[in-house]
């Protein structure tokens, strides 16, 4: 049995015993909890797996628009990348509504090893945050269930999904033809893009990457220590998905020493690439402070939707 804690034992023990896939149903999950998988995966320079995850509980309760477009985001992004695990996400769209969770390993394409218990497929189960139980279970039994649930699904990227699956708009950050605007939410912050001078870091902050050996579009969004200490945004390498004011989609971690950094956490210059296209600079190109001047903004302020969804917002007024 496994109380609290079980990361590493439930989510990444098996592969060193030669496990090389994970399927997951769970009730609810979330984009955030699959990047931080994939990533720690990666970063522990771990054999990469198949990662096949089925949601539960859509059937009934619909799933919201900015998880769903998380979910795709995560295929599109890492499935990309040479050497990440893989993961594909399913929908329960008929039947009876799936409320279990159950994470099973497979080992050459036979059960290996499963778990079943509390926990959903979210950062915040699978963290000290929350209690939770999770117990050994029969592999072949757990492998039956899954086939079985599995005839139910759709998956995430299927043309059809939207009318299959009802997306909501998630605490009405989106309006019903899907573009976004701001949301009205008193829980934000805005987080100033230059450094304690009152200039962009030559070498720090959107600048990160500016400097030999670096790639020069790497940056990082400047988190100062009272917001870092506040629980504002997740801490201990947490990934959360943002959905932008222009409609892109990013995955975000905080990071570097005293948590200073609000970074991209599978690639270092996908944030410093947004920031410049925004800017209307070209890729590679140092950010002045000048630039942020002429754009119209010198800060950005994020919008806490829940634990691990959040709206980041640099759009300006029109003249």
């Amino acid at each position: 049995m496994y109380i609290n804690n079980f990361r590493e034992q439930i989510l990444i023990e098996p592969i060193r015993n030669g496990a090389d896939r994970l399927c997951i149903v769970s009730g609810y999950a979330t984009p955030s909890m699959a990047t931080w998988h994939i990533q720690a995966l990666n970063e522990q320079n771990i054999t990469p797996i198949n990662i096949n995850l089925i949601v539960g509980m859509c059937v009934t309760e619909g799933l919201s628009w900015i998880s769903h477009k998380g979910f795709l985001d995560v295929i599109e992004t890492y499935n990309s990348i040479p050497n990440y695990s893989l993961f594909n996400c399913q929908y329960i769209y008929k039947g009876a509504p799936v409320h279990a969770k159950l994470y099973l390993w497979l080992k050459n394409n036979t059960p290996f090893k499963a778990f079943t218990g509390s926990p959903n497929y979210t950062q915040t189960a699978f963290s000290p945050r929350q209690r939770e139980l999770l117990t050994d279970c029969d592999p072949d039994i757990a492998y039956t269930f899954f086939n079985d649930v599995e005839k139910n699904t759709i998956y995430c990227t299927n043309n059809d999904v939207e009318e299959c699956i009802r997306l909501t708009n998630s605490r009405s950050i989106l309006e019903d033809d899907g573009e976004v605007f701001a949301p009205n939410l008193e829980n934000s912050v805005k987080l100033l893009l230059l450094s304690r001078d009152g200039e962009v870091g030559r070498r720090s902050g959107l600048n990160w990457g500016q400097r030999d050996g670096r790639e020069p579009n790497q940056a990082y969004i400047p988190l100062p220590a009272e917001v870092a200490r506040s629980g504002f945004f997740p801490t201990n390498r947490q990934h959360f998905f943002v959905i932008t004011d222009d409609g892109k989609s990013l995955v975000l971690r905080v990071e570097q020493q005293n948590n200073k950094a609000i970074t991209t956490p599978e690639n270092n210059s996908r944030i410093g690439e947004y920031f410049r296209r925004r800017l209307g600079i070209a890729n590679g190109m140092p950010v002045w402070k000048a630039d942020l001047q002429r754009y119209g903004r010198t800060d950005v302020t994020f919008c806490k939707i829940d634990e691990e969804h959040y709206y980041m917002d640099f759009s300006v007024q029109s003249k």
